[in-house]
């Protein structure tokens, strides 16, 4: 009986075998529809035919990209059964894989298929795909960081396909150009083949002279198109490059500056006037024939009314206000007749009226770029010590928000007066009052005396401390004293008066902080004339008058910054570069005190941190 059982087990066995290797036989591969990459994975190592198999796999991949199922995808194309596969099939596979990995954001699959391919790739594809294949081919060298190949993918294009859009390809072609390193850009200039490329390349490596002012930039451009007749460029210039040339001619010639000469804020309103006119007079490009600078004093003048009489004296730009309160009476308008660069920022909840401008020594700018600092450099737990007040409660928002969007938390946040006992704020800053605290509630509960050994809290990585020199120099000693000695610190801008000091400065060795390139390049030729002429002019003073020397620098090119893609300007503030909104924000140096003296020190690399560009409110001035 054992043994029949048996036997009839061995039976059934065999039969489901059998049907199961016949069912297997019989999937019909021109019509099955997988649900799963592991049940088409399944089927096509079935398939005897590695050909059939491999068609199998390329129209299931298909399928799964138009069901927005691209991980799905991404297991069949990665799949070793497409090793071997012939030049047809692996073109399929190709142009399948640059979907997928485009579509996942897949920067290393993308840096993997591109490596393999060279930009004339998409060539290989019938007329009727080659714009995608170009396509999808221009967005996985962007994604896998090769932008120089990006930008021949898009020159090999617009020779192949005389139906496309010119001035979009020519300008994708100028941005990739763009990004692409000096060096990258050098290299392959010298083996460009053909005179298309040969062009582009000429071209991209003419305007790339920093110190190059607007009018120097549109005569490299025209001479560039004089040499160059009949190549596409010259008769069809990327956009940025026909509003380069542009701007010389459209250039604001009536400015007026509008600045307060009198009451509190008479200081900052003169080193503002003073940098506007000390750039003004070393820009060379400038035409003093033709310009007209006034200066009004906004300080006891209702500025609705000035800007109404400026704008009936026919006024093409009004560089000003620098009081808050009066920027904020613009924003009733829909529109400005005349354009303004405000000289600080509106509320974060005010919309900005067409035609404003704003710019500013933004606390909220450094703020973020401390956040981003400590992020890029490991730093996710911080203690905060931030001034009270209204100043503070902006630049504490901004740093909040700027730390939750890198993934960062503030773990404790001192808001202090100047009166204040530092030993104290700085105590409670690191949990020694809190770890004193228990002690005592111990020895109350317990009736015994406690031996007591004060500790900071450990789950800090830093320290942000916002506090000018005489409270820095203050607070510093007492992170130490009281057992944070280790932990990094990081400051604005005010923790530095602008003048070497290394006598007074070395109890803030070890600080971290940023400020402007005004203050800490090394070798900064516009203000070393400044200071033989102007010597007076330094600390807070002096950066304000960088603020005024670059105001005069963004008078040329605001229809640049706001109508260009990624433009940026190096100020004597910061890279300067402009949100939608017209709000400019200021990407500063970085120092680290040492013997008391701040040492550069380099930038962190661009990817450490994905910058974020925001709309909140930045405040430059009180």
């Amino acid at each position: 009986m054992n043994r029949y059982r048996l036997n009839l087990r061995i039976t059934a066995l065999l039969m489901a075998m059998v049907l199961l290797f016949a069912g297997c036989a019989s999937v019909n591969l021109e019509s099955h529809v997988a649900e799963s990459a592991s049940e088409a994975l399944d089927v096509a190592a079935s398939e005897a035919d590695r050909q059939e198999a491999q068609a199998y796999l390329l129209r299931a991949a298909d399928r799964f990209q138009n069901r927005n199922q691209h991980r799905d995808a991404r297991t069949l194309l990665q799949s070793d059964q497409f090793d071997a596969a012939d030049e047809e099939t692996e073109n399929q596979r190709i142009l399948l894989a640059l979907a997928s990995a485009v579509a996942l954001d897949d920067a290393q699959w993308a840096a993997d298929i591109t490596s393999a391919i060279d930009p004339d790739h998409f060539l290989n594809y019938d007329r009727n795909l080659i714009s995608r294949a170009a396509s999808l081919q221009e967005q996985a060298y962007r994604l896998a960081g090769d932008n120089l190949a990006a930008a021949i993918t898009l020159i090999l294009l617009a020779e192949a396909d005389t139906e496309a859009d010119t001035q979009t390809l020519h300008d994708a072609i100028w941005q990739n150009l763009k990004r692409t390193p000096d060096t990258e850009l050098a290299d392959e200039k010298g083996r460009a083949i053909g005179y298309e490329a040969q062009g582009w390349l000429e071209l991209a490596a003419i305007l790339r002279e920093p110190e190059d002012n607007l009018d120097e930039q549109g005569r490299r451009i025209r001479n560039w198109q004089n040499n160059w007749p009949e190549h596409p460029a010259a008769s069809t210039p990327p956009a940025e490059l026909q509003l380069i040339a542009s701007l010389a001619e459209s250039r604001p010639q009536r400015i007026t500056l509008a600045v307060p000469l009198r009451g509190p804020l008479a200081s900052a309103g003169a080193a503002i006037r003073d940098g506007f006119f000390a750039a003004y007079y070393e820009d060379e490009s400038a035409d003093r024939e033709k310009i007209s600078i006034r200066v009004v004093d906004t300080s006891d003048t209702a500025f609705p009314a000035l800007y109404e009489d400026l704008a009936n004296d026919n006024q093409d730009l009004i560089v000003g206000p620098l009081e808050k309160d009066a920027l904020s009476t613009l924003s009733d308008m829909e529109s400005l007749p005349v354009p303004v660069l405000g000289l600080n920022y509106l509320p974060s909840d005010t919309e900005a009226p067409s035609g404003l401008y704003q710019f500013g020594l933004s606390a909220e700018d450094e703020a973020r770029q401390i956040a981003d600092r400590m992020t890029g450099e490991n730093i996710d737990q911080v203690l905060v010590l931030i001034p009270a007040g209204d100043w503070g409660d902006r630049l504490e928002t901004a740093l909040l928000r700027r730390l939750e969007q890198n993934g960062g938390v503030a773990l404790d946040i001192e808001r202090y007066y100047r009166e204040d006992n530092l030993r104290a704020v700085t105590a409670d800053l690191l949990g020694i009052t809190v770890s004193r605290d228990r002690a005592i509630d111990v020895e109350r509960t317990a009736g015994i005396n406690v031996e007591f050994e004060p500790r900071r809290r450990q789950d800090a990585d830093g320290i942000v401390m916002v506090a000018e020199p005489t409270l820095a120099r203050q607070f510093k000693p007492l992170f130490a004293f009281y057992f944070g000695g280790n932990l990094p610190v990081y400051s604005p801008s005010m923790v530095y008066e602008g003048n070497p000091d290394p006598s007074r400065d070395r109890d803030l060795n070890g600080v971290i902080f940023t400020d402007t390139p005004w203050i800490l390049e090394d070798d900064n030729q516009f203000r070393g004339a400044v200071r033989e002429a102007m010597p007076d002019i330094r600390g807070q003073l002096g950066r304000l008058f960088a603020m005024g020397a670059d105001a005069w620098n963004l008078s040329k090119r605001l229809p640049l910054l706001r109508q260009v893609e990624d433009a940026t300007i190096d100020g004597q503030t910061g890279k300067l570069s402009m949100t939608s909104d017209g709000s400019i924000h200021r990407q500063q140096l970085w120092a680290k005190f040492r013997n008391g003296t701040p040492e550069r020190l380099p930038p962190l690399e661009p990817s450490t941190v994905e910058e974020t560009q925001e709309t909140d409110e930045f405040t430059g001035q009180e």
